[in-house]
């Protein structure tokens, strides 16, 4: 059997997992906001070079009106909005529970598929996915955050987390629609982070805060370095494999694969930074791993 999609959503997972790392030591450096805006400028830049040396053009223009709308719309809701209410939710209801609550994609993603474009899923694909979900909750709730992560369980956070989930799942579903047919993951990536990084920065004016934000990147120049190296792991290659992934898998089957970061970060996390890992975690990356056995089974 063909598994190009699912194989491209654990490489969306591995992708996201290494980038988590990267961005999460510039994010402690110049905050996550300021990140955000400059990884998805970074990323827009690495695109618009690889698009001119694979396909001799900056962006996909003969794509098509209809894969411009779809894919503008999702990497604005996908990469823009639900990135920025994953970070809220990260500030106010710490790390873990944030994670937690963005798991909640595959399941949203599945619903809305079924709803709007008739996608389902079979009674093996949906054993696998809940699983799946069952151990990345596991491992998340198993995971004890620093004393200085912030805490204070609120409905906000509750409530940003939520529609993290639902922002990430609306835009992968998107995704889909406007990656039909043989357009590549890299044109693809093109259109939605061009939208993308347009709408931040267009938000970030009118909130008063770009020259803030040049500031405060002027003033912390070798953390430049850190978010490029991050925007090829993140932006460039995990969006670019997320989209290969809704090109040829179920969007609940894809989005599964790709909310494996948590799991794939305990190896990374106990072998490279010799950090303690409970049986709990063990044991939910063992369940999560049959979910993902599962689904390839299916």
């Amino acid at each position: 059997m063909n598994f190009i999609g699912e194989i491209a959503g654990l490489a969306t997972s591995f992708f996201y997992a290494v980038s988590a790392f990267i961005f999460s030591k510039a994010g402690r450096t110049i905050g996550s906001m300021v990140t955000n805006r400059v990884r998805l400028t970074i990323a827009l830049i690495y695109l618009i070079i690889l698009n001119l040396i694979l396909f001799h053009e900056p962006l996909p223009f003969s794509a098509g009106n209809s894969r411009w709308m779809w894919l503008g719309i999702s990497g604005i809701i996908g990469l823009a909005l639900g990135d920025v209410f994953l970070f809220q939710a990260y500030i106010s209801i710490g790390t873990r529970l944030g994670v937690l609550l963005l798991s909640l994609a595959p399941i949203f993603g599945s619903l809305i598929s079924w709803i709007f474009f008739e996608e389902t899923l079979t009674i093996l694909q949906i054993t696998g996915i809940v699983l799946a979900l069952a151990g990345i909750a596991w491992v998340v709730l198993s995971h004890e955050e620093p004393a200085d992560t912030p805490h204070g369980h609120t409905r906000r956070g509750v409530l940003f987390g939520v529609l993290a989930g639902l922002g990430q799942a609306t835009g992968l579903v998107l995704a889909k629609q406007g990656m039909t047919g043989d357009l590549s993951p890299f044109q693809g990536n093109a259109i939605r982070m061009l939208a993308a990084a347009t709408f931040i920065w267009l938000w970030t004016a009118v909130a008063g805060q770009t020259g803030a934000t040049v500031e405060t990147v002027r003033k912390h120049p070798k953390v430049l370095g850190l978010i490029a190296l991050g925007a090829v792991a993140g932006p460039l290659l995990g969006v670019s494999a997320s989209l290969l992934a809704v090109q040829h898998a179920e969007v609940g089957v894809a989005s599964t694969l790709m909310a494996l970061p948590p799991v794939i970060v305990l190896p990374i996390s106990y072998f490279v930074f010799k950090e303690k890992v409970g049986w709990q975690a063990v044991a939910g990356t063992l369940l999560a791993i049959v979910g993902v056995a599962v689904l390839f089974l299916a």
